[in-house]
C-alpha cells in the first residue's frame, strides 16, 4: 500500500504498532512512526505535526474467527482506535479518510455481496467494521469529512506476516508447508471464498483519494472468482511445490459461502483483475521460501475460552 502512494507522489508516514509486521516492510522514502491509533495524544501530535491531507487507515486486529472470543479487544483495536482517527481527521481538516473495511460486514446468506444489500454482520469483527463505516457517514452529514471506504477480502501477497495462526489462511499454508506440517482446513474445506492478490487490490485504494466518483462511496475490491478452501490448499501446493497433505479439523462458527461483486469498483475505478490465484500464489511463494518459517503464537489472555476450537488451544500450532 505504501508502495503505491509513494509511486504516485505522495509523502508518506506510516503509523504502525508493528504487532503483525516489521519495520523492514515500510519501503525507502516513507517516514516511519511507531504507535498505536489506541493513544489519541500520540494520534493528535502526529497530526498537527505533519497536517495531513489524507488518511488511509488500513489498522485493524483483523481475526474475524478469534473476535468472538476477544470482544474487548476487538472492539477497543478496531473500532474504539478508528474513532480516534476520526477525531484527528476532522480536527485537523483531513481532505480525505480512506477506510479498510471488510466483506464481513454482510454476513451470511447474501452472494454475491454487493455494495446496496444491507449489511447484517455475524461476528465482533464485522459488527465494529460496519460501525465505523456509520460513524463515518455521520462525520460527513456533521463535519463534512469526505470518505471512501472499501470492503475488502482474503488479501494476500508479499509482506504478509505468516506466523498469525488466527488469520490470513495463504499465510497459515505457507508457513506450515515451510515446516514440513500438512494443511490444517476447518470443516469439510467446502466454504467457498475469493482470495484477492495485494496487486490488484492496493493500487485502487490508493487511487481513491484522486478519483472524484470515489469520494463518500464504498466498494468491494478484489478477486472476481470463488473457489473452496479444498481448492485453495492444493494450489498453494503446488505454488509451492509439495504433496496436499490436509489435516481436517473441526468446523468453526463461520459463514459458509462469502464472495462479492466488484462491478462498481471495476466501472469507478476503470479497473480489472491482473492476477489469478495461480498468478498471485507463484509471486508469494517464492518470498515465502526467503522470509523463511514465522513462530506461531497464541494470542495470549483470551476472554472467552468456551467453545474455542481444540486447535487454537495448542501453543505448539
Amino acid at each position: 500500500m505504501i508502495a503505491e502512494l509513494l509511486a504516485r507522489g505522495h509523502r508518506v508516514v506510516s503509523f504502525d504498532d508493528l504487532s503483525g509486521g516489521i519495520p523492514e516492510n515500510v519501503p525507502a522514502g516513507a517516514t516511519q512512526v511507531t504507535g498505536s491509533i489506541l493513544d489519541h495524544v500520540l494520534l493528535r501530535e502526529l497530526f498537527a505535526r505533519h497536517q495531513f491531507d489524507y488518511v488511509f487507515h488500513l489498522a485493524a486486529y483483523a481475526a474475524e474467527g478469534l473476535s468472538h472470543f476477544i470482544k474487548r479487544f476487538n472492539y477497543e483495536n478496531n473500532l474504539v482506535g478508528s474513532a480516534n482517527l476520526i477525531n484527528a481527521a476532522v480536527n485537523h481538516h483531513v481532505k480525505c479518510f480512506v477506510f479498510t473495511s471488510s466483506i464481513a460486514v454482510y454476513g451470511d446468506g447474501q452472494v454475491p455481496m454487493t455494495e446496496t444489500l444491507v449489511p447484517q454482520p455475524e461476528d465482533p469483527y464485522g459488527i465494529a467494521k460496519y460501525a465505523v463505516e456509520l460513524e463515518l457517514r455521520a462525520s460527513r452529514r456533521l463535519f463534512d469529512l469526505n470518505h471512501v471506504i472499501f470492503r475488502p477480502h482474503n488479501v494476500y501477497g508479499e509482506r504478509q506476516n505468516l506466523g498469525d495462526r488466527y488469520r490470513n489462511v495463504i499465510g497459515i499454508f505457507m508457513n506450515q508447508l515451510l515446516q514440513g506440517k500438512p494443511l490444517p482446513i476447518f470443516g469439510d474445506g467446502e466454504q467457498t471464498r475469493a482470495f484477492s492478490y495485494i496487486g490488484d487490490v492496493a493500487p485502487i485504494i490508493a487511487d481513491a483519494v484522486t478519483t472524484p466518483r470515489a469520494q463518500n462511496e464504498i466498494f468491494n475490491v478484489g478477486a472476481d472468482h470463488p473457489c473452496t478452501v479444498n481448492a485453495l490448499a492444493r494450489a498453494v501446493c503446488h505454488a509451492f511445490g509439495a504433496e496436499f497433505d490436509p489435516v481436517y479439523l473441526p468446523a468453526r462458527h463461520e459463514v459458509k459461502h462469502a464472495y462479492p461483486s466488484h462491478e462498481k469498483a471495476r466501472d469507478v475505478f476503470n479497473s480489472e483483475p491482473r492476477y489469478s490465484l495461480a498468478d498471485g500464489l507463484a509471486r508469494m511463494a517464492p518470498w515465502a521460501k526467503r522470509a523463511g518459517v514465522r513462530s506461531s503464537r497464541s494470542f495470549g489472555e483470551l476472554e472467552i475460552a468456551r467453545n474455542l476450537p481444540a486447535s487454537w488451544c495448542d501453543p505448539t500450532g
